[in-house]
């Protein structure tokens, strides 16, 4: 299978995480990392067609996928000091 320069898999339709990108999660606790596969092969799925992405063919399905992952992810934890943590319930 044919690699971009980041260790990226250039294939569009592989939904596995680079070897990159699973560096980066391990910091995370177990449920993040949970919400951050579902968002990443959510994306995967749904930005392939490059009309759909707000870049255009400027990302790739990858890139795209890693931003609304973590974008997933600080939804529900942010960072406190070296560590992830849950963030407290607000109230609506």
């Amino acid at each position: 299978m044919p690699k971009s320069k980041r260790g990226e898999s250039s294939r569009g339709g592989d939904k596995q995480l680079s070897t990159r990108t699973k560096k980066q999660i391990d910091s995370l606790p177990e449920h993040a990392q949970h919400i951050y596969k579902k968002a990443h092969a959510s994306a995967i799925d749904q930005y392939q067609n490059p009309e759909k992405r707000r870049g255009g063919k400027k990302q790739s399905a990858e890139e795209v996928a890693h931003k609304a992952a973590w974008s997933a992810v600080k939804k529900k934890y942010k960072k406190k000091g070296n560590e992830w943590v849950k963030k407290e319930e607000e109230e609506d």
